[in-house]
């Protein structure tokens, strides 16, 4: 019976330190902030998986009087040992980084852990079960691992803060010992990554830039990289500003102090953490707000909700591919073509600037667009900004295109789909010849009360801009494929399938040379 129990304890405690690292690492998905975390488990149900359901059975029923001890330790191994070979087999579109904190959270939890299943050790000890209580417990504490997360990181909320006080006091040391660096904030609901990218390309044939890397988008993003990658012979330090709640954006311009700042889009992301288009544009137009009186707002008017709100504190800049009738700057005779894209950029002095570009869809000339105007206000001239355009390389996972040996094309629109971009994005599909026309899809998420009338307005977009339209998942296939057959006459047929992999063994039977593959977001981590 000691082996039996042994064995049971140490399987428990090797699948709820996995399960550990994988609630780290969707805490740490929702900015260490026990709030998001607690809506993410409310929409996700991940308390309720069946994973947990069976895991907690075998627990109450290995707790019974009437439990052979002998088969309530076995019970306990087996659902312990299924359990970490399917969270060991998981793999994941943003995994865990092991940063500091990450550190600090994980030995707190393992240190809570030790608590429980200690205690239940010596509990058991005085009534000659002591294995067959500790392995009871770790398999609780399994169960129950949100919790220990969730008090984890709040144990830890006054340690955090006084280091955080500490990088973010030496960040705005190292700002204050520049005071010629020119610094330029990006904020949208869409299109700042790329817009980031582009712009640091551009203003790269000029100045020596430094933009915030990756994904580095939050008030310790921004710290990290002011404190790590920013030199003092930066001129220019573009700071991408991202927000999923009012205040966010608004954190960062009191750090950084931004003169010019651009709004990429103001659209429906995010609704679940703002509530309401309105929380949004409040927030976006955060960055605007904290411009000094001599500073730029660029604003995209292709948005109703960035067009309609009023800048009156400095001087503001609009531009639109589209809604081009308040706008001072408009990119105008897009044509597409296997090679790129070229288009016109028409000013307020009437001038009209052509240039040829690798990339592909309207969202990517409305980014770049931002990015020239901005360009032109700093003095780079346009021949250099024109050389930077065309040999600017596409951002991966954001409708960057390339082709097969086997002459299929792949459009990857990967990350973060939206109502606005899939809709232009489906509009590149649609222009595409040659050969028939595929979307891959889950869908759109984190849309809020909006989440199944956009979805539907999204298979309608797809009904006649593909020919297959392959559906990944449950959670909005109701929603597309009732849009996609409300729409008569359409050329999409539909197939449904539960996961990614089972899409690619699908598309691997049926590709042809010719065919292009449009990949529209992918499902994050944050969301099953």
């Amino acid at each position: 019976m000691l082996f039996f129990g042994i064995a049971a304890t140490l399987l428990a405690i090797w699948c709820y330190v996995l399960e550990f690292k994988r609630d780290l690492m969707m805490l740490q998905q929702n900015s260490y902030r026990n709030e998001r975390y607690n809506r993410w488990l409310r929409s996700s149900q991940d308390t309720t998986s069946a994973m947990r359901l069976v895991s907690g059975a075998v627990a109450l029923a290995s707790m019974s009087t009437l439990s052979i001890p002998v088969v309530a330790m076995t019970l306990v191994g087996l659902v312990s040992l299924a359990n970490a070979i399917t969270l060991g087999r998981r793999k994941y579109k943003k995994p865990l980084v092991m940063t500091n904190r990450a550190w600090r959270i994980l030995s707190v939890m393992l240190l809570l852990s030790v608590l429980v299943v200690g205690g239940a050790f010596i509990v058991g000890w005085h009534n000659g079960r002591a294995f067959e209580f500790s392995a009871v417990a770790a398999l609780c504490v399994y169960c129950f691992s949100h919790i220990f997360a969730l008090a984890a990181n709040w144990l830890l909320k006054p340690v955090e803060k006084h280091i955080n006080d500490g990088y973010y006091h030496d960040a705005e040391r190292i700002l204050r010992s520049m005071p010629d660096l020119k610094i330029i904030g990006i904020t949208g609901s869409y299109g700042k990554t790329s817009t980031k990218h582009y712009l640091n390309r551009i203003l790269s044939e000029h100045f020596d830039v430094m933009m915030t890397p990756g994904s580095f988008n939050t008030t310790m993003g921004v710290i990290r990289t002011v404190r790590e990658y920013l030199k003092p012979y930066n001129e220019v330090f573009i700071v991408e500003m991202g927000a999923k709640q009012i205040g966010d954006i608004k954190e960062i311009c009191d750090l950084v102090h931004p003169s010019m700042g651009i709004v990429t889009a103001v659209g429906e992301q995010h609704l679940e953490s703002f509530g309401s288009i309105e929380n949004v544009q409040r927030t976006k137009f955060e960055l605007v707000d904290s411009l000094p009186a001599d500073g730029l707002a660029v604003v995209n008017d292709d948005f109703p909700y960035a067009a309609s709100r009023k800048v009156d504190n400095v001087e503001c800049v609009r531009y639109a591919v589209s809604a081009a009738d308040n706008a001072d700057y408009v990119a105008t005779d897009i044509t597409y073509s296997p090679s790129g894209t070229r288009f016109t950029v028409k000013g307020p002095d009437g001038v009209a600037h052509e240039f040829e570009t690798r990339l592909v869809g309207e969202c990517n000339v409305s980014n770049l667009l931002a990015a020239i105007i901005v360009a032109l206000r700093l003095g780079v001239p346009v021949d250099k900004i024109r050389y930077a355009v065309g040999h600017i390389e596409q951002v991966e996972h954001r409708l960057s295109m390339k082709r097969t040996p086997g002459g299929v094309t792949i459009i990857d629109d990967a990350f973060n789909s939206n109502p606005t971009g899939s809709r232009m994005a489906l509009d590149v599909l649609a222009m595409m010849k040659g050969g028939r026309r595929i979307i891959v899809t889950p869908g759109m998420i984190e849309l809020g009360d909006r989440q199944e009338e956009l979805n539907r307005e999204f298979g309608r977009k797809i009904a006649n801009s593909a020919d297959i339209a392959i559906v990944v998942g449950e959670y909005n296939r109701e929603a597309i494929v009732g849009g996609i057959e409300e729409v008569t006459p359409r050329t999409a047929e539909v197939r449904t399938v539960a996961t990614f992999a089972e899409s690619q063994s699908l598309l691997s039977g049926m590709l042809r040379p010719g065919d292009t593959i449009l990949y529209e977001n992918d499902l994050p981590d944050t969301f099953k």
